[in-house]
């Protein structure tokens, strides 16, 4: 773990307070998912050794999944890759719609020193590339005609990298974008980049100025995914992690575009090993994974990466990757390295305050009455500690043990479902109509 900056700890406290799970800096209260941080280690060790790959993170509501896909995610970037961070909604991803993911994945692009819209910093590294190897080669970078090799240089590139099935107009317009660049056009660039990232919002002239008219389309999407996939790693980076969070959305949508979405998994599972370098971590609840209206319903999927357990025995290294529910011993862990780690100018105060005794008592208390399932409660339960923390800094007489009103956490209508066992219902329930088999795109 990095030393923390007062930025990156205040983001930290400041993210839980708001009840959510925070963008960076996270391993530093990661506790008891240590296996599972491994198997995702060792999918990027294999999408680094080239191999193409997918992996589905299952766990009900309240295990962390969002968490464990952020951490895996900050990983990656350590490690050297580039990453993406998509959640499914219902409304602006239309999953069925590969155009559509295509354009969430390139806009949340991101790597260790850019976090999002990383393709024009990706873009010129790699272009920088093309040029220190034309000059390795004897070209002169000042001569009249340099840039028109670096053009030719790039169409090249393209081809060889993805096996001549870069479209045209992913050539032309990064052509497009290195000429703008060149004359300092850099507004116009953007324009561009914008469309290359799927934006539908690219005016008509810029689009000429590459010689393209239409945008990205969902059939199209794949292919321009690989060059951009093989020029992420032909600027240096290791591979690219693409996060699909929240999956179990699916279910809510209405029965068509959930029928579609679900063959939309299929087909990125069926090719994820023609990407050589990239992950897909998808994460869901065991509800869209199990019922008739999830994966179960699509035979094929459903086949490939059902979950396998034998008694109580579970392989990591399988499809689908178990996150556990958090216990009270997990949840005090997580409690002594938020204390840790808060600013204070006071620590002794603040450890005597906010002590061991309270920590234990606290635990205790906000999970009573949960049937000893304390998975529903950890965000609840981190907000509220959080709170203890601050009232002590701000107020130096305050005595979370003697005043703070121990009871129960109220529960929102989703973790009450949890505790009840029933299911959310999907918003269009068409009864025992299984998935159809047909390709979506």
């Amino acid at each position: 773990m990095k030393t923390l900056t007062k930025r990156d700890v205040e983001h930290v406290f400041e993210a839980l307070r708001k009840g959510l799970v925070p963008e960076r800096s996270i391993d530093a209260f990661a506790v008891g998912i240590e296996k599972q941080r491994g198997e995702l280690h060792r999918q990027l060790e294999l999408a680094e050794a080239g191999e193409g790959t997918i992996k589905f993170l299952r766990g009900g509501y309240g295990c962390g999944k969002t968490f464990m896909a952020r951490l895996a995610l900050l990983d990656a970037q350590n490690q050297g890759f580039a990453t993406s961070f998509v959640v499914v909604s219902d409304n602006d991803l239309r999953f069925h719609r590969f155009d559509d993911v295509y354009r969430k994945v390139m806009t949340e692009l991101g790597t260790a020193t850019c976090p999002r819209g990383a393709l024009n910093d990706i873009l010129d590294r790699w272009i920088a590339k093309v040029e220190e190897a034309l000059v390795a080669l004897g070209q002169d970078p000042d001569a009249p005609g340099f840039d028109e090799k670096v053009r030719k240089r790039i169409e090249d590139e393209l081809a060889s990298m993805t096996g001549g099935k870069a479209p045209q107009d992913f050539v032309r317009v990064i052509q497009t974008i290195f000429d703008l660049k060149q004359r300092g056009e850099a507004a116009e660039a953007g324009s561009l980049i914008s469309w290359l990232c799927g934006s539908g919002n690219v005016g008509a002239a810029a689009k000429k100025a590459a010689g393209i008219k239409g945008d990205i389309g969902s059939r199209d999407a794949l292919d321009y995914l690989r060059g951009a996939l093989e020029i992420v790693k032909a600027a240096g980076y290791k591979g690219l992690l693409i996060v699909i969070d929240e999956a179990e959305t699916i279910l809510r949508m209405r029965s068509d575009s959930r029928h579609k979405s679900l063959n939309g998994i299929r087909q990125i599972a069926d090719a994820s090993g023609a990407y050589p370098g990239m992950l897909w971590l998808f994460t869901g609840t065991p509800e869209f994974f199990d019922t008739r209206h999830g994966v179960a319903g699509l035979a094929p999927l459903h086949e490939r990466i059902r979950f396998l357990s034998t008694g109580d025995r579970v392989s990591l290294r399988q499809a689908q990757l178990a996150l556990k529910p958090f216990d009270a011993d997990r949840l005090r862990s997580v409690a002594l390295r938020l204390r840790e780690l808060y600013p204070s100018t006071d620590r002794a105060h603040l450890e005597e305050r906010v002590s061991t005794a309270f920590i234990d008592r606290l635990v205790a208390d906000v999970t009573a009455g949960f049937k000893g399932d304390v998975g529903v409660v950890p965000r609840q339960f981190l907000r509220e500690f959080v709170t203890q923390l601050d009232l002590v800094a701000e107020h130096d007489d305050y005595d979370p043990l003697r005043e703070y009103g121990f009871k129960p956490i109220e529960l929102r209508p989703e973790e009450k479902h949890v505790i009840s066992g029933e299911p959310l219902p999907p918003i269009d329930d068409d009864g025992a109509a299984l998935i159809p088999t047909e390709d979506a795109w």
